[in-house]
């Protein structure tokens, strides 16, 4: 997981009128959220060839001007790989991809057709007809490690690709709290009840628009039971019993690796 802030080589600023030159960094995305490269696995410099269908400068990275642009190609990267060869370009890049969603979006009013411009003071896409505002979307997501003793829940679910054993993670529901909506995920999947709730940190997560809060709690009551729907099988783990990730691109390896270098043996 990236512990460096994305200010460290990022500016926020934004504006629709202007226009890159020579040198500017340009984040390049298609319909299928990969990221344009060169033969270098490179930002490309120029745009001059490229068809694309917006652009937008989004601030300045390494101290240049960059701008997000929408286009259509194939054989692009995702951004999970773009992580394993260049975390700043991932970290910068997961923030262009979101404003490149944001925009494709609601480039026209979700509320009554017209379309929509550009704020001049925030990033917000505003209806002149209705009033309405259109913020880039985030939608916030819990994750929790569940110690009972020396061992750590984790979870088989059905989402998964490799169906591979996770923690518990879930969204959090309109009305209700970060904190309920760990207590509320635990139960309905796994059937427990938990204690010593503590909030741990939290990451961007741009797959496809999360932000990711960790939190760590302990075994309260109840028996594991899963609902064989979203979750196919829970049960504990002992940190030698572990089988980690392939990546530490989540925070969800963090946790896992925190619980290890915890453990009493």
């Amino acid at each position: 997981m990236i512990e460096k802030s994305i200010y460290d080589t990022y500016q926020i600023d934004f504006s629709a009128d202007i226009a890159p030159e020579d040198d500017d960094y340009i984040f390049i995305f298609n319909d299928s959220r990969e990221l344009y490269l060169d033969e270098n696995k490179q930002l490309p410099k120029k745009s001059d060839e490229i068809d694309f269908n917006f652009c937008l400068y989004i601030g300045k990275y390494n101290s240049k001007r960059c701008f997000v642009i929408n286009a259509d190609f194939e054989n692009g990267y995702d951004l999970r790989e773009v992580y394993e060869f260049d975390k700043d370009l991932y970290l910068m890049g997961a923030k262009a991809v979101l404003v490149n969603d944001w925009y494709i979006s609601h480039k026209f009013c979700g509320r009554c057709g017209t379309e929509t411009q550009l704020d001049e003071k925030d990033m917000m896409l505003k209806c002149p007809s209705c009033g309405q505002v259109h913020y880039p979307r985030i939608a916030p997501a819990i994750i929790v490690a569940i110690r009972k003793d020396d061992e750590l829940l984790m979870a088989k679910h059905s989402y998964h690709d490799n169906i591979r054993y996770a923690l518990i993670a879930g969204f959090v529901e309109p009305g209700e709290s970060i904190e309920e909506a760990v207590h509320r995920e635990v139960l309905e999947e796994v059937g427990i009840r938990i204690k010593n709730l503590k909030y741990q940190r939290s990451q961007s997560w741009p797959f496809p628009n999360s932000l990711m809060l960790a939190f760590t709690a302990e075994y309260e009551s109840g028996n594991i039971k899963v609902d064989g729907d979203e979750i196919l099988k829970a049960k504990w783990f002992k940190k030698d019993e572990i089988i980690r990730y392939d990546s530490d691109i989540s925070i969800s390896d963090w946790l896992i690796q925190e619980f290890i270098d915890s453990a009493d043996y």
